[in-house]
């Protein structure tokens, strides 16, 4: 599902316009993103919490030359899935 389906289905189930659901769309997008940056989690209840995860400096190889690589240390974000949601998948 690409976003314009997600803002148009969630104008659909709420009534909302489509111009209005794009617009909380983007405002969900925008708060989890801050709260991330932050280093706070986001617990949506019945579907899941978002998280940062840490990843640590590494070294790695090059697949062309076999030379070491130093991996800088980086953070991305991090999905778990509610009982609820995982339940309503199986």
């Amino acid at each position: 599902m690409k976003k314009a389906e997600l803002v148009e289905a969630i104008a659909a189930q709420t009534g909302l316009t489509k111009a209005d659901a794009d617009r909380a769309v983007k405002a969900f997008a925008d708060v989890v993103t801050g709260a991330l940056k932050k280093g706070d989690k986001v617990a949506v209840p019945g579907f899941g919490t978002f998280s940062v995860a840490k990843r640590a400096a590494r070294e790695g190889r090059n697949p062309q030359t076999g030379a070491k690589v130093t991996i800088k240390a980086s953070q991305s974000a991090k999905f778990k899935q509610a009982s609820a949601l995982k339940e309503a998948l199986n």
